[in-house]
């Protein structure tokens, strides 16, 4: 075990709310606890309008709250009260509003038989998991049985409730009884010998019958050598074991279960006035089926005597129509041909118009017409371009600083040839150059008028 819980869940320096505290908790109970098994005594029973009954469940002690939810509740056969001792199954959890660790349970039974109601459903499983409950593996009971073995206690109202419905549903029917005892200490070895010696008989069918006790009274018939004798007979079985609430593992592999020894036996002893009315009654089906099915026959052969006819007048049908099959063969050729020849002409012209030395004289023709156009095209490009220069050079023209020039003004441009564009670039005896229409001259600056001066026009 570890000295710190809190480092396993890595919470040593996390800091929880107490919703959070309370949801993981839940959740470490509930999943190390997923199922367990507790016995104690109910006290504080409490079952509200809802449906869910909860108490608390403890021994001398300590004590634990339980929940017990309605579709669960519903399930429980035993009447619940305080001080009642019993034996619970479900799962730790813990209810995070108020922080109180309690049981969710699913299932609650007395402490009494609770230990067998664990191995009855251990075998239910381990038997229901060979296969042994499949349906595949029930033998159909007999429509009408002769002979019917019974295995139970010789003496008790079973034995006389089973006598009791044979004689007066189907006296014709032969009763053998093979005593074995179905309660006590020895009841499940003669219980297997009885089922084995029965089998062997021949019977139409068995029935296997107790009448109602506590589970410990019925234990014997859910012993795992009594439920594979059971499997092992070949002859069909009914298991009437107990009351119609009680249940045994016998019962789930019995080919029929009963839910009381009367009822199997009424299962395989049909009434005989039934029986008498049955027949009667299929007796007349017989009879109306009869009597249809010589009317359809006659009928069907009125039907086919008219429709009969003369060999003479059947080969005439067929000579016609072998005539009218000939003559619409002939005019399906003709078609077929005329079809032919018209495919065959489209398919000459459309050759001849793609025949390859019209093809080149097509070719031929556009390559002269583009021959006589190329030079004309040529000599209408350089005019057009010949144009348009001569305007670009009018242009440049209007826009050239020489042609300013040429009316008479100059360009200075300083020693780095940056034209001057006002006097305060300049300073006295600076060096410049004039730029003009024709030449150029050489000129220093004695003054710089920083202020405006006004030229006459020229």
């Amino acid at each position: 075990m570890l000295n710190d819980p809190f480092q396993r869940l890595n919470l040593d320096r996390e800091v929880l709310t107490v919703s959070q505290l309370n949801g993981r908790a839940r959740v470490l109970l509930e999943d190390v606890f997923a199922q367990v098994w507790v016995e104690g005594e109910l006290s504080n029973l409490a079952k509200p309008a809802s449906g869910h009954v909860y108490f608390t469940l403890k021994d001398g002690q300590a004590q634990v709250r339980c929940a017990l939810f309605r579709q669960n509740a519903l399930r429980v056969r035993q009447a619940l009260r305080d001080g009642l001792a019993v034996r619970v199954r479900g799962k730790v959890s813990l209810f995070e509003g108020r922080g109180d660790y309690q049981l969710i349970l699913d299932s609650v039974e007395p402490a009494g038989d609770g230990a067998l109601r664990l191995a009855f459903e251990a075998l239910k499983t381990k038997l229901d998991a060979e296969g042994l409950f499949a349906s595949d593996r029930k033998v159909p009971l007999p429509a009408h049985p002769q002979r019917i073995g019974i295995v139970s206690s010789p003496t008790g109202a079973v034995i006389r409730d089973i006598i009791s419905v044979f004689r007066r549903r189907a006296p014709q029917v032969a009763l053998t009884l093979i005593p074995t005892a179905v309660q006590g200490r020895d009841a499940t070895a003669q219980i297997v010998r009885a089922l084995a010696l029965a089998d062997a008989q021949g019977f139409d069918a068995l029935i296997l019958a107790r009448g109602g006790g506590s589970l410990e009274d019925l234990w014997c018939f859910n012993e795992e050598a009594v439920a594979r004798a059971v499997d092992a007979c070949v002859t069909p079985i009914v298991s009437a074991v107990g009351h119609e609430t009680d249940v045994s593992i016998a019962d789930f592999v019995a080919d029929v279960r009963a839910p009381t020894p009367s009822a199997a036996a009424e299962l395989l002893a049909p009434h005989s006035a039934d029986l008498r009315q049955r027949l009667e009654g299929l007796r007349q089906r017989l009879l109306l089926r009869m009597r249809d099915r010589l009317q359809r026959d006659m009928a069907c052969l009125e039907s086919l005597t008219r429709r009969l006819r003369h060999p003479g007048e059947r080969l005439l049908q067929q000579s016609q129509r072998v005539d009218d099959l000939e003559q619409r063969l002939a005019r399906a050729i003709d078609r077929r041909l005329c079809t032919g020849h018209e495919r065959l002409a489209r398919l000459d012209t459309r050759l001849a118009a793609q025949h390859p030395g019209r093809t080149l004289h097509l070719l031929r023709q556009r390559l002269d017409h583009l021959s006589t156009r190329l030079p004309r095209a040529m000599n209408d490009s350089i005019r057009s371009r010949r144009q348009q220069l001569a305007g670009l050079g009018q242009t440049l023209n209007v826009v050239s600083p020489l042609a300013t020039l040429g009316r008479g003004y100059s360009i200075l441009l300083d020693e780095q040839g940056h034209a001057i564009r006002c006097a305060s670039q300049t300073q006295p005896g600076q060096r410049l150059q004039a730029r003009l229409g024709e030449g150029q001259l050489e000129v220093r600056v004695e003054d710089n008028h920083l202020e405006p001066v006004t030229l006459p026009l020229l």
